[in-house]
């Protein structure tokens, strides 16, 4: 996991909106989405239409992603709390 990872892992024990996450931590589009599909492709976030409605088919986060809410998994968890 890299910086940018871990940042971003940070702020996703409880669910955050994609606008959360980019005033929170000040990052352009191209990188937040690109940290949010890395996450996501390690299976170490999750992601939600809604604050109560989980996707489960495959997300395209560089095309959804500014519309969807994020929370970590517990894979994502046990990788951010052992570094």
């Amino acid at each position: 996991m890299n910086d940018d990872e871990f940042d971003l892992m940070d702020e996703l024990y409880f669910v955050q909106s994609y606008s959360y996450l980019q005033e929170s931590l000040g990052w352009e589009d191209s990188l937040l989405l690109a940290t949010l599909h890395g996450l996501y492709s390690q299976g170490y976030i999750k992601c939600l239409d809604d604050p109560d409605t989980e996707r489960f088919e495959e997300v395209d986060i560089q095309n959804e992603g500014r519309n969807l809410f994020f929370l970590a998994t517990k894979k994502g968890l046990m990788a951010h709390n052992t570094l």
